[in-house]
């Protein structure tokens, strides 16, 4: 018998290590991107052990060694002084706990290596889904180029504005959060005078948060700057912003941070956006994937790696169900909704903490950092970061 065939749309991360997994798994695989290029804007990516450990039984573990950087710890310092409020260790310490790496990456450096490992040339480019059709046998993706795809199932990896989700439960528009993003990347020889670590910094203050880490191999600065504004009235979520505002907002931060902010050529503004989570993310044999099905905040840092968590699940449910296709897309979202869920609410509760006014509240939250961690109890960590998004039996089974 001829393997199932899976079409993908969306070659972003969550897309292309989906289309890894699926492949993996004895699946045949179509991966359909939009644009002509895989571009990416500059800006930085954290993949913590619970998505490295994947990526790294897809054969990329010297790859993403040679690409990213290993960071030492993170740290939370005050917005007006730099005082220490918190540090937990990476590098060894989370390595050795985890049995998988904590990584920095340039978001462009990520996606290529996945690229490679899909094979380039095999991504179908200029391909614009316009319409999904199923039936009892199978599925059909149609493109704005004319052109038609059909296949025994469709993964919708294709962003927070998803054609896929749009088609399956109609329009939803996401909402706005009140916050926006100023991010760049600096050359690290314009800031090697500050004698960073390479840790991953989050100086939090009223109002706002600012983070920076090293990625390219240490040969950039990545800062993201996260400040509160009341509309956001552009057509597009990410556009070019002006470094002369995103350091208006920072006056009277730390100098540090005006430093870093001035060491960039370009910076872009990019407004947050949220969603509550969706009641259903499977319909037949359509799937969705990562942010068509449930967009993040980036305060935990795991909007990449829960995509990536979810292409594993699914790999491994269509594996364990025989390629019951309907089945096991059941299955999967039944195991991942539950998780990411509680990651979009973590996420969504830290845009708040990470912005407090000095107070009574900023007081507690510091006692916390210095006192329980800076990402949560351990409990909270090991249920994050010790997560194997491969062994999805359990579930499969008490339907079965």
């Amino acid at each position: 018998m001829k393997p199932p065939h899976a079409l993908v749309i969306g070659a972003g991360i969550g897309g292309t290590a989906a289309a890894i997994a699926l492949r993996r798994a004895g699946l045949d695989v179509s991966l359909f991107e939009q644009t002509m290029a895989q571009r990416e804007v500059g800006a930085g990516i954290q993949i913590s052990p619970n998505a490295s450990r994947l990526l790294g039984r897809y054969g990329l573990g010297d790859a993403m060694a040679r690409a990213a950087v290993r960071p030492s710890a993170i740290v939370f310092r005050r917005w007006q002084d730099g005082r220490v409020l918190g540090r937990e260790e990476l590098g060894d310490s989370i390595e050795n706990r985890y049995g998988a790496p904590y990584y920095h990456f340039h978001r462009a450096d990520l996606i290529a290596l996945l690229a490679d490992a899909f094979g380039p040339r095999e991504i179908k480019l200029g391909r614009c889904l316009v319409d999904v059709e199923q039936d009892e046998r199978g599925v059909t993706a149609h493109f704005q180029d004319g052109t038609s795809e059909r296949g025994d199932l469709l993964i919708g990896a294709d962003g927070i504005h998803s054609q896929v989700r749009e088609h399956l439960f109609g329009e939803e528009k996401p909402r706005f959060s009140g916050q926006i993003a100023y991010r760049g990347l600096a050359p690290a020889e314009r800031v090697a005078h500050l004698g960073l670590p390479l840790d991953v910094t989050n100086w939090v203050g009223p109002g706002g948060h600012f983070v920076h880490y090293f990625v390219s191999s240490g040969r950039f600065l990545n800062f993201v700057a996260v400040s509160e504004e009341a509309t956001w009235t552009r057509e597009q979520w990410s556009d070019r912003g002006s470094i002369s505002d995103a350091a208006k907002k920072y006056e009277g931060w730390h100098p540090q941070i005006a430093t870093i902010l001035t060491a960039v050529d370009e910076t872009f503004k990019w407004a947050l956006f949220d969603r509550d989570p969706l009641p259903e993310w499977t319909q037949g044999r359509v799937a969705l994937l990562g942010d068509a099905s449930h967009p993040m905040l980036p305060f935990m840092a795991q909007g990449a790696a829960q995509a990536i968590e979810d292409g594993a699940t699914l790999a491994a449910c269509l594996k364990h169900a025989a390629f019951d296709i309907p089945t096991a897309l059941r299955a999967y979202a039944a195991l991942r909704k539950p998780r990411t869920t509680t990651v979009q609410e973590r996420s969504r509760g830290l845009s708040t903490s990470f912005h407090l006014h000095d107070g009574p509240q900023q007081l507690e939250r510091d006692h916390v950092f210095a006192t329980r961690g800076v990402r949560g109890s351990p409990e909270a960590l090991n249920r994050l970061y010790g997560h194997d998004a491969e062994v999805a039996t359990t579930t499969l089974e008490e339907e079965q």
